[in-house]
């Protein structure tokens, strides 16, 4: 009985998520995924902060401290293990990144793979601990939504509702990540679901804030990035802010362009891939140490002033093209933290420049060191809110507001016009052959079960039924009368089939005694199923594949008596005009 009891209250609120506005039970399930989400990340930094346990480093990205053979070493064999465990997997569990996270949200009702975000957490731990140039950003993300469409999954939900589980998944991935709530949110938003909606914001926010809450708990520190109370302190510093913009834009596109150029190189065996780009890494490492890892110390240092003009380009060149080469080779990390050290890197060279040229203005390098960060980050993931977001709330410092504005426009539109660029991930999606359908009407079917709008008012009959039969269905009242023929099912109008026996005498002749409803004339439809748990915009694909008008609604594919409604093309036409589809 507690059994049958819970089945039914699940049944009834896998329905209830079929409607648009089902804010109550997307909060409950962003309450759970950003717990969950939240645990795996602070599991999943523990484990990235390891090298400090077993070797002699002051601190997790302290490779630079190591000896020129112990780096060489360490990344080669981090590069072993990587290449022989991707070479023995599936290939379809190959997929590990951003991209990979839209893609199967967009075009796969947010169904991602157990086996490709479990590969992605041990995987990215052992490049992140063997110094690879890469960042966690990336699989961070991968885990936050690979935990959500693990639950989603699990409860059997709707599909309409897992791009709000998603982007739950998502924004407690980088909250808990950097202690970046409001960032985690917008990014989550703008970069995987790239829309904003009223319904999803309040169950983005709260995972959000659960899993900030959850690292603060059991990790207490935070990545701040401290600038002072740094700002623009004269108008005249614009010029030098749009050089800089400009400069980030042509790294940036060039960053793209380069990683697309580098994924051509796919059809070698993944094995000799990884192990090419440990040894790239290695090499370059052996004279820039500071490229290895996620580079975080070398922004602090960026920002502190700790490093000579020419190191910070040096470093700024070396990460720009390590990075995009070695994540295209197949390692699998990040490609957003390496973008942030390259800006820091570049703005860090530029504030000096500045200051050293024009002493009379009281430039603060720090500052130029965030406004590349932002300006970088924003105009390889196309992202500005989110990056603007990001860097405000790793620095605590509002003064980069007004600057870094210019900066995200000059970069932005730069990159985009210069390089015919758009997202990093959006490029490797083009790359693969993975087109996005982000259309208005697109956005609003998926957000919708088809539950929400099937039409219960039928009955099932057999194919052949008696006078008395037919007018107890008629006295029933229903739209419809669903039976099976050849092995189809059929849907007939029942006011054809009142038409039928109120015109035609023959029904009503004392010799006949039954009647084929697949010879009654009138408007009667093959029935092609879809599943309870799809979406509008999944029923109307169906449609438009099989030719058909009428869908039937179902639980079980190979069951013609599981019908629990049926589902028109002008019920969902009246519902949104598909201009797009």
């Amino acid at each position: 009985m507690p059994s049958a009891f819970f089945n039914d209250k699940l049944k009834e609120f896998r329905r209830s998520l079929a409607q648009v506005d089902a804010l109550p039970q997307l909060s409950f399930l962003a309450l759970l995924i950003g717990a969950c989400t939240g645990a795996l990340i602070v599991a999943f930094r523990l484990a990235i902060e390891s090298p400090v346990l077993f070797l002699p480093m002051a601190h997790a990205e302290d490779f630079e401290s190591l000896p020129p053979e112990w780096r060489s070493a360490l990344i080669i064999t981090g590069a072993l293990i990587m290449g022989t465990a991707l070479q023995l997997m599936k290939k379809s569990h190959r997929s590990m990144s951003v991209s990979h996270v839209i893609d199967r949200l967009h075009n796969h009702q947010g169904h991602l793979p157990t086996a490709n975000w479990i590969a992605q957490f041990w995987l990215a731990i052992v490049a992140i601990v063997s110094g690879q140039c890469v960042g966690r950003e990336g699989p961070a993300v991968h885990l936050g939504a690979g935990t959500s469409s693990r639950i989603g999954r699990w409860l059997r939900l709707p599909n309409n509702s897992m791009q709000t589980l998603i982007a739950c998944g998502v924004a407690a991935a980088i909250s808990a990540s950097f202690d970046t709530p409001l960032a985690g949110v917008i990014f989550a938003m703008e970069v995987i679901v790239m829309e904003y909606s009223i319904v999803g914001f309040v169950p983005v926010i709260l995972a959000s804030v659960i899993g900030a809450a959850i690292c603060k708990g059991l990790l207490g520190d935070t990545i701040v990035f401290d600038a002072g109370s740094t700002e623009m302190t004269s108008l005249s510093e614009l010029p030098f802010v749009v050089v800089l913009g400009l400069i980030l834009a042509l790294l940036a596109g060039s960053y793209i362009r380069l990683h697309v150029l580098t994924m051509r190189l796919q059809r070698i065996p993944v094995f000799l891939r990884v192990m090419a780009a440990g040894a790239f890494t290695a090499a370059v490492a052996a004279f820039v140490p500071e490229i290895m890892g996620l580079g975080y110390d070398t922004i602090a240092k960026a920002i502190s002033g700790e490093i000579v003009i020419s190191a910070f380009i040096i470093i700024a060149l070396s990460k720009w093209l390590v990075t995009p080469v070695v994540v295209a080779l197949g390692i699998p990390g990040g490609l957003i933290g390496p973008s942030l050290v390259i800006g820091a890197c570049s703005g860090a060279a530029v504030g000096a420049l500045v200051q050293a040229w024009f002493p009379s203005l009281d430039v603060h390098p720090s500052l130029y060191v965030l406004l590349g960060m932002t300006g970088m980050m924003a105009a390889v993931i196309n992202a500005p809110l989110a990056a603007l977001v990001a860097v405000l709330e790793l620095s605590h410092n509002p003064g980069v507001i007004f600057p870094a504005m210019l900066m995200i426009v000059v970069a932005c539109l730069t990159t985009r016009q210069l390089f015919g660029v758009r997202s990093i991930f959006i490029e490797q999606l083009s790359v693969n052959g993975r087109d996005i359908e982000m259309g208005p009407a697109v956005r609003a079917l998926r957000r919708i079960g088809v539950m929400s709008l099937v039409n219960r008012r039928f009955l099932i009959s057999d194919e052949t039924i008696s006078l008395d039969e037919a007018r107890y269905i008629l006295s029933a009242q229903p739209e419809w009368v669903v039976f099976s023929f050849e092995e189809r099912l059929f849907a007939l109008w029942t006011a054809d089939l009142a038409h039928f026996l109120d015109n035609s005498p023959e029904p009503v002749s004392e010799g006949k005694e039954s009647i084929r409803l697949s010879e009654v004339p009138g408007r009667r439809h093959m029935l092609h199923p879809v599943l309870e748990s799809e979406s509008l915009y999944d029923a109307l694909r169906h449609i438009r594949r099989s030719q058909c008008e009428v869908l039937y609604v179902t639980s079980n594919l190979h069951s013609h008596r599981s019908v629990h409604g049926l589902i028109t093309l002008d019920a969902i036409q009246n519902h949104y005009q598909p201009k797009e589809i």
